[in-house]
């Protein structure tokens, strides 16, 4: 199993839309068995993949061991899919892994993907705009991050820490590499072929393709549901799936 950290310092950069579609790519187009993580407590990843919930465990009892890993694992719409829900009981369960001196706090997730990595062949991790102990674990958790990126003027505000912490993850998990930066939100201006083109010049890697801005993405949240099944002609839908086709030829 291939595990992946999507992750941005930044909120409003396609973090979600990014994990629910690459996913559903993944799981529909290549017969790929897939766990995706909502690893934010706002939720949004469970709401897109119908798994939301006050009434059933979440990633917050795996954080803080009143449940395993496979009883928090709940089925999607999506054949081959299936998804850890997350919701605002994972911000007290920060706050009781910091105060819980007596575990290996930054190992918890890596431990319970370990006992299910025989059942998926990609498990993806949607985090937070933020560092907090459970985007710890996930970059500990993980093999790879993906880093999608809206270009703006704040767009590489954060990179440098975002940078630090996965060099500091690796004390724990030496197989975890930036595996590249995924421009999203591109529409076709200067300021975004500028961006894009600026950052094709530092030091991280970008992928080739990027996904273009669209209106179904704003639609889309309403509804719950993939851009894959809303609006598998729009532009951006064709261009997740060129970029997890360039992701996976990579």
């Amino acid at each position: 199993m291939k595990t992946i950290a999507v992750i941005n310092m930044k909120g409003g950069c396609a973090k979600t839309t990014t994990t629910v579609n690459m996913a559903h790519i993944l799981a529909k187009d290549y017969g790929k068995k897939v766990l995706v993580i909502d690893n934010d407590k706002q939720g949004n990843l469970s709401k897109a993949c119908g798994v939301w919930s006050y009434e059933k465990p979440s990633i917050a009892d795996i954080l803080t061991g009143e449940q395993g890993i496979e009883s928090v694992t709940q089925e999607t719409n999506t054949e081959r899919l299936k998804a850890i829900p997350a919701n605002m009981h994972l911000l007290t369960a920060n706050l009781m892994v910091i105060k819980d001196e007596e575990r290996q706090q930054a190992t918890i997730l890596a431990e319970e993907l370990e006992k299910v990595k025989g059942e998926y062949d990609y498990c993806i991790i949607d985090c937070p705009p933020d560092i907090n102990i459970s985007v710890i674990n996930a970059l500990v958790a993980a093999d790879e991050v993906i880093i999608p990126i809206k270009i703006d003027g704040y767009a590489f505000d954060g990179m440098d820490e975002l940078e630090e912490q996965i060099n500091n993850a690796k004390q724990l998990n030496p197989k975890l590499k930036l595996r590249g930066c995924l421009v999203t939100m591109f529409y076709n201006r200067d300021v975004c072929r500028q961006g894009e083109e600026w950052l094709q010049n530092q030091r991280y890697p970008v992928f080739k393709t990027h996904i273009r801005r669209t209106e179904k993405a704003d639609e889309v949240t309403f509804t719950n549901e993939s851009l894959m099944e809303y609006s598998p002609r729009s532009g951006a839908a064709r261009d997740y799936k060129a970029f997890v086709r360039e992701y996976l030829e990579v």
